[in-house]
This record gives structure tokens, sequence and C-alpha cells, in this order.
């Protein structure tokens, strides 16, 4: 007994020095203020970064870690005083960006900003609009949060969609997908149940249904081990 609370204790030691290290690795991202903690696999980053991307940075470093099997993001947005943006401001400033992105259709998404959280919702067709639209407005001064509400309008979902999807998994240099087990549900529901030695191969397969035509939501239930 005492010997495996050593051996987890110093795992745990391991992975957050792993942690910290990419954290510091990271040319986009200033670590100086962020700690991290580690216990049974789970991540801790808590402290204060300048924006809501480093934020986000943060998090997908720690996502990259081999042997990380879940955060929890603490961090918060702490904007210097002379960089602080009006709601307003904000507001207008995303509804620009996403006009210049060709990726989101004209008028399809709209802007809600109190407080520094921007709520975005409306109608697109395609997972990759709704994640270009989120990508664009998070990187805006001022932002503190990003609420995603754009949902995906309901597609003829192929037949062969669950063999698009497992294609596609096997294809992909950044998971192992021996162990995923795909299921179709009505509606352009997929579920991914299974295990991964990551989170980035988590997130990988997930992307890989998200991309199959008529796809509307993705259930990923998939176990880091």
């Amino acid at each position: 007994m005492r010997q495996a609370l050593e051996k987890r204790i110093m795992f745990d030691k391991t992975l957050r020095q792993d942690v910290l290290d990419e954290l510091d690795f990271d040319p986009s991202l200033d670590s100086t203020n962020i700690g991290v903690t580690v216990h049974d696999g789970v991540a801790t980053l808590s402290g204060f970064v300048s924006s809501y991307a480093q934020k986000l940075a943060a998090v997908s470093a720690t996502r990259r870690v081999k042997g990380v099997q879940a955060i929890a993001d603490e961090i918060v947005v702490r904007h210097p005083e002379d960089k602080k943006t009006s709601d307003d401001q904000i507001a207008k400033r995303a509804l620009d960006i996403l006009k210049w992105d060709v990726l989101v259709p004209p008028g399809a998404i709209d802007v809600t900003v109190r407080n520094g959280m921007v709520t975005l919702s409306g109608e697109v067709r395609w997972h990759y609009q709704r994640s270009s639209a989120e990508s664009d407005v998070r990187k805006l001064s001022g932002v503190q949060a990003v609420l995603n509400n754009i949902t995906i309008k309901p597609q003829p979902i192929a037949a062969n969609v669950r063999d698009k999807i497992e294609s596609a998994l096997r294809r992909s240099a950044e998971l192992e997908a021996k162990e995923i087990k795909v299921r179709v549900a009505e509606g352009g529901e997929v579920y991914l149940d299974g295990r991964v030695h990551s989170l980035k191969e988590s997130m990988a397969a997930a992307n890989a249904a998200w991309a199959a035509p008529g796809v509307a939501q993705v259930h990923n239930r998939l176990v880091v081990a």
C-alpha cells in the first residue's frame, strides 16, 4: 500500500514538472504567473494571464503532455488597467472580425458581450465554421471568456458515415484507433467510446468525427488510460 502511494506521488511530481516544462517551452505563452498542481493525473492550472488566448494556450500546452488525464482550469484573465476594453468595443470588433473570416457564413453569427464574456449564437452547416468563429473572437483584447452557443444545422447523414469516421481515425497520425468504438445515432449524433493514451488523442478523435458529413453533435466519452 505504502509503495503504491509513493509511486503515485512520484508520478504526479514528475508529471507536474513535465507540464511546467511544456508551459515554459511554448513560445506563444507567458507562463510566469501560472501555477500547476497534479493529483492522480489531474492537472490543475491556477494563477493569471493577460488574455483569454493565453489562457487557452496554457490549457492546450497541458493537454499535449503525456500522462495528463484531465485538466482543471482555474486560470484568471487579468488585463492591465490601460488595456481594459468596453463591452460595446468588444462586440463591434467581434462582428468585424467575423465579417472578415471567409470560413464564417455572412450574417450567421450573433454576438452579445457582458463584462467581457462573449456569447456567440446562430446556426451554421459545419463544425469547422463554428470553431472558426470562436477562434476569431477569443483572440480579441478585453475578452474574458467565450461561450459558443452556435448550433449545427441538421443535415441528412450519410448511410456510411460510421465507416467514414473509422477510416479517418485509422488515417490519423495522432492516435491509435483500434480501441475506439464509434456509434452513430439519429439526428447526426456520434458517440465515441473506448480508450486513448492522451487528451491530445481524445481531441484528435473528436475532430475526425466532426469532419464527417451530417454530424451535428459529437459525444466524446473516450477515457485517457
